[in-house]
C-alpha cells in the first residue's frame, strides 16, 4: 500500500466520479487537502490514512435537495426558478450556512460554500454543522412586491427540509433582512410556529443585534489581530483598499474606518471607485443608503463626484492592507502580482474563496499573508450561532455584549491559526493552513467519536 492511495490527487479523482464539472468545489477541497494531507500534517502511514478517509466522508455531502419555485411577477404571470438546499454535514449541529439569490447559482458554488462553511463553523467552535442554499432567482430589476412572493414561494417549498434542530438559513448574497423577514413569515404561517428556523432577523422579531455588521467587523477584529501579530502596529493610518460595495465590504469599510484606516477603495462588477484622500464616515453613510435602495456604486460616484475607474479592481492602488469582500475568485495570478509588485502586506478573505488558485500559488511565493476566509469572514455566522441561543433562551441580547462575543471569538479563530499555522519553531505562520487544520481536527474527532472514520 502506497500513499498514492492517500494522495490528493486520488481523492480529487474519487470526488470527481461523483460530481463531474464542479470546478469551485473542487477547487475548495484541493485548498484543505494541501494542508490536511501535508506530510508535515501527517507524520506516519497510518495518520495519513486516517486523515484521508475522514476528508473523504467530509468531501460528501448529506443532501442536495433542488426543487422548483413558481411564482407570479407584477404582470400575473407564472415564472419558475430552481431551488436549492445543500445540506453538506451536521455533525457538530444542524446545519447551518446562508441562502443565496443569484442568476448564477448551480450545485457546484453551493457545494464549496456548504464544504467551506462546516469548516468555518468549526472554527468558531458553536454547535452548527454547514450547510448552503439559494436560487438563481436575480433580484435586480424586480419589484418588491416580486420579491416578496418570490421569498414566499420559495419558503413554502424550503419549509420541509428545515427547523430550529434540522437547519437553520441565514442570508447572503441577494437575501437580506427584508428577504429573510418575507420568509420567516411564511414559515410561521405554515408551521403555525414562532421558531429561530432563520437567522439574520430583524431585531423586533427575534433577532440579534449586531447580525449585519458581524460579518464585516469580524474580518476587521481577525486583521487587527494579524497587524498587531506580524508587524507590531495597529491599523491605524494603514491603507486599505476593499473589493465589493455589499454588506460584507461596507461594514468592512465602517469598522476600518472606525480604527483610523484609510479607505481609499470599494468596488462592484462595473469598476472602482476610488477614494483619493480616503472615504469619509458621512460619505459611507449616505453610500449605505444608496446601496441600501438597490441603487449601483457607479451611479453614486457621479453623483458626488468621486473618480470611478470603469473596468478597473482596486488592487492597483497600492494599498497595504487588501479586503477581498465582493465573491469567490474575483482575485486571480494578474491582481496578485500586482500586489505583490506594489509590496501590499496582508490580503484578508472577507468573501468566500475570493482568490484563485493560481493567485494563492502566487502569494505563496511572495512575502505577502494571506488570511483565509474560513476564518477572517466567520464573524457572521459566529453572530448568527449567538442568534440562535438567544432564540432558544427567549432572550435579547444588547449589542454591546453581541460585540463582545464576537471579538472573543474572532480573537479565539485567530488564535487557534497560529496554534495550527507553524510548520516550525520559528518558522512564520501559515493562516491558511492553520485555519484548515484547526477545522479539520474538530471534524476528525467527532468522526472518531462516532465511530464513522
Amino acid at each position: 500500500m502506497t500513499n498514492e492511495k492517500y494522495s490528493i490527487e486520488s481523492l480529487k479523482k474519487q470526488v470527481q466520479k461523483t460530481y463531474p464539472d464542479m470546478p469551485e468545489y473542487i477547487q475548495a477541497l484541493e485548498d484543505v487537502a494541501e494542508d490536511v494531507l501535508a506530510p508535515e500534517s501527517s507524520d506516519s502511514r497510518e495518520v495519513l490514512e486516517q486523515n484521508w478517509r475522514a476528508l473523504r466522508y467530509l468531501s460528501e455531502p448529506d443532501r442536495i435537495i433542488n426543487f422548483r419555485v413558481a411564482w407570479v411577477d407584477d404582470h400575473n404571470r407564472r415564472r419558475f426558478n430552481r431551488g436549492y438546499r445543500v445540506q453538506f454535514n451536521n455533525m457538530l449541529g444542524p446545519y447551518k450556512g446562508g441562502l443565496r439569490f443569484n442568476k448564477a447559482l448551480n450545485t457546484s458554488v453551493l457545494c464549496f460554500l456548504g464544504f467551506e462553511q462546516t469548516f468555518k463553523n468549526s472554527l468558531t467552535g458553536l454547535p452548527m454543522g454547514g450547510a448552503k442554499g439559494g436560487s438563481d432567482f436575480d433580484p435586480h430589476g424586480k419589484s418588491r412586491e416580486e420579491i416578496q412572493r418570490f421569498c414566499e414561494a420559495f419558503m413554502t417549498q424550503l419549509a420541509r427540509h428545515i427547523g430550529p434542530d434540522i437547519d437553520v438559513p441565514a442570508g447572503d448574497i441577494g437575501v437580506g433582512s427584508a428577504e429573510i423577514a418575507y420568509m420567516f413569515d411564511q414559515y410561521r404561517a405554515i408551521t403555525g410556529k414562532f421558531s429561530g428556523v432563520l437567522t439574520g432577523k430583524h431585531p423586533v422579531f427575534g433577532g440579534s443585534c449586531f447580525r449585519e455588521e458581524a460579518t464585516g467587523y469580524g474580518t476587521v477584529y481577525f486583521a487587527e489581530h494579524l497587524v498587531k501579530h506580524e508587524f507590531d502596529e495597529t491599523l491605524e493610518d494603514k491603507v486599505c483598499a476593499v473589493s465589493g460595495a455589499g454588506n460584507v465590504a461596507l461594514h468592512t469599510a465602517e469598522k476600518l474606518l472606525s480604527k483610523k484606516a484609510k479607505v481609499i477603495a470599494l468596488s462592484n462588477s462595473k469598476g472602482t471607485a476610488h477614494f483619493k484622500d480616503g472615504l469619509q464616515q458621512d460619505m459611507l453613510e449616505r453610500l449605505k443608503k444608496h446601496i441600501g435602495k438597490r441603487g449601483d456604486l457607479q451611479e453614486f460616484a457621479e453623483q458626488q463626484d468621486i473618480t470611478f475607474k470603469q473596468d478597473k479592481k482596486p488592487w492597483a492602488l497600492h494599498p497595504q492592507l487588501a479586503f477581498a469582500c465582493a465573491t469567490q475568485n474575483e482575485l486571480d495570478e494578474n491582481d496578485a502580482k500586482e500586489l505583490i509588485e506594489n509590496e501590499c502586506l496582508a490580503v484578508f478573505e472577507g468573501a468566500n474563496m475570493p482568490c484563485t488558485s493560481a493567485a494563492m500559488q502566487s502569494f505563496k511565493k511572495s512575502p505577502i499573508i494571506v488570511a483565509p476566509s474560513k476564518a477572517v469572514n466567520a464573524g457572521g455566522v459566529a453572530v448568527s450561532g449567538l442568534e440562535i441561543s438567544q432564540n432558544r433562551t427567549r432572550l435579547r441580547w444588547q449589542a454591546d455584549r453581541v460585540d463582545k462575543k464576537l471579538q472573543e471569538i474572532m480573537h479565539t479563530i485567530f488564535e487557534a491559526c497560529c496554534a495550527h499555522g507553524k510548520t516550525g519553531e520559528n518558522s512564520a505562520i501559515d493562516y491558511k493552513r492553520g485555519a484548515n487544520l484547526a477545522a479539520f481536527e474538530q471534524l476528525s474527532e467527532a468522526l472518531r467519536w462516532y465511530g464513522t472514520a
